[in-house]
């Protein structure tokens, strides 16, 4: 294995306290030093990467994504709809999804997030129609293409129009079916330990799609299989009247009724809590995954972030569906958080290095993964994120960590990951953007003319 000695970088945020002026040396996969003042590696290095323009982070962690809905992006009739509306009108059309475009909408997705500097990408995929039922496997054959790291969940809707739920009753899936297909895809794609590129997690889509039963039922299977547990809740007023109407229980007390309040969890949005829910979320030891472009544009509400830390309660960082936060760009998403969060708690809390901490340490965490991702520090893996700051927007600044968010990063310029450069002065190795683009732009064609 070479060794590389990332060299004297112009700054490193390591997401945690040490000391990474000199750089860091990659061996393999993983970080094997971290170099402060006047450090220089102990054994010789066969490549030096001169990253004195450069300002590095560990690879940006994106906790929760809807890959396919990159193809039904700014798509005018739901455009100032709020989320209940903005689903009514969007689920039949996702319903005709067939597997080429789900693939490459998954593409377009893992590619404008690897470009932001994301190297780690979880998503939530809940539409099987009947076309469409090997859509997990499909999404691990386009995350392979790109060499990043993903967290497939298998998701779920059970709980149609006809019986009270939101989605047409032909998005829906037979419990056993669902419960047959999780283990299936665990068993044949779920990578466990430190390195792995490919995680399984369950994710039936939320209280107002699916039954108890499959939420209970999926606990189970979590439990017994050793996987992590996703779905939405919190996010709308809406969403809450749903559940006092249907369940008789608030959010929280229906996730606790369904074996859900435990620390094998990750929520989406989490926004509507009162003291005593996120009292409990945070000693179950709940994840978070704050959705600030997804929340405004549907104008959903502000998750309460550092309540919920304070509590206890992981948060990290996710672009959601590209058709709610219309870009896969996890950097701005950073930036978005911090202008958010600052709005509910003030600017002296709100530091960019916290925001920068959601999208890396927090959402490594909430994904099970913070043993060997998420921070620079030796024996994790060499997942990193570099920046240039020669753009004229950048011009003037002062500090390079505060200058990524306050002037609007928006591309990194290199990227690594597992010890393996995928993106170098910009571009993508090995893809096609263009190509890309114009496949994508076709198949989003296709599946609004359908």
């Amino acid at each position: 294995m070479s060794r590389i000695w990332i060299k004297q970088p112009l700054a490193v945020f390591t997401g945690n306290a040490l000391d990474a002026s000199h750089g860091l040396v990659v061996e393999g996969q993983r970080i094997v030093e971290v170099l402060g003042q006047g450090q220089s590696p102990s054994l010789p290095c066969e490549e030096i990467f001169d990253a004195r323009d450069l300002v590095i982070l560990p690879g940006l962690i994106n906790s929760h994504h809807h890959f396919y809905q990159t193809l039904t992006r700014a798509w005018a009739p739901v455009v100032n709809a709020p989320l209940f509306p903005w689903l009514v009108n969007l689920y039949p059309v996702w319903a005709r999804l067939n597997p080429e475009q789900l693939h490459i909408a998954t593409q377009v997705a893992l590619a404008e997030l690897l470009l932001s500097g994301c190297t780690f990408a979880a998503d939530h995929h809940y539409l099987f129609p009947q076309q469409l039922t090997d859509a997990i496997d499909i999404q691990v054959n386009a995350a392979q293409d790109l060499g990043m790291r993903v967290m497939l969940t298998r998701g779920s809707m059970s709980l149609g129009q006809a019986d009270g739920g939101l989605p047409p009753q032909h998005t829906v899936q037979a419990m056993q079916v669902i419960l047959d297909d999780s283990q299936r895809l665990v068993e044949k794609y779920h990578q466990r330990g430190e390195g792995a590129m490919v995680n399984i997690a369950l994710a039936p889509c939320s209280p107002f799609s699916v039954t108890p039963e499959i939420m209970r039922e999926s606990a189970k299977l979590a439990e017994s299989l050793d996987v992590r547990l996703h779905t939405h809740l919190a996010e709308t007023l809406d969403e809450e009247q749903f559940c006092l109407e249907r369940f008789g229980l608030r959010t929280v007390d229906y996730l606790e009724s369904v074996g859900w309040l435990q620390n094998r969890t990750w929520l989406a949005h989490g926004i509507h809590f009162n003291a005593d829910e996120i009292t409990r979320l945070g000693q179950a030891g709940v994840g978070i995954c704050h959705c600030p472009h997804s929340n405004m544009r549907l104008a959903s509400g502000i998750c309460p972030s550092l309540d919920l830390l304070a509590a206890g309660a992981p948060i990290g960082l996710g672009v959601d569906g590209s058709a709610s936060g219309d870009a896969s760009n996890l950097i701005l998403e950073a930036r978005q958080a911090m202008y958010l969060q600052r709005l509910k708690y003030g600017a002296e809390k709100i530091t960019p290095e916290l925001a920068l901490g959601f999208a890396t340490t927090g959402s490594a965490h909430i994904l099970g993964r913070g043993q060997d991702l998420g921070q620079i520090q030796v024996g994790y893996q060499a997942d990193l994120a570099c920046y240039r700051l020669d753009d004229l927007k950048f011009s003037g600044s002062h500090d390079p960590i505060a200058a990524l968010l306050l002037c609007g990063a928006d591309r990194a310029h290199d990227v690594m990951v597992a010890g393996q450069w995928r993106v170098r002065t910009g571009q993508i190795q090995g893809i096609d953007i263009e190509e890309l683009k114009f496949r994508h732009r076709a198949a989003a064609k296709q599946l609004l003319a359908a």
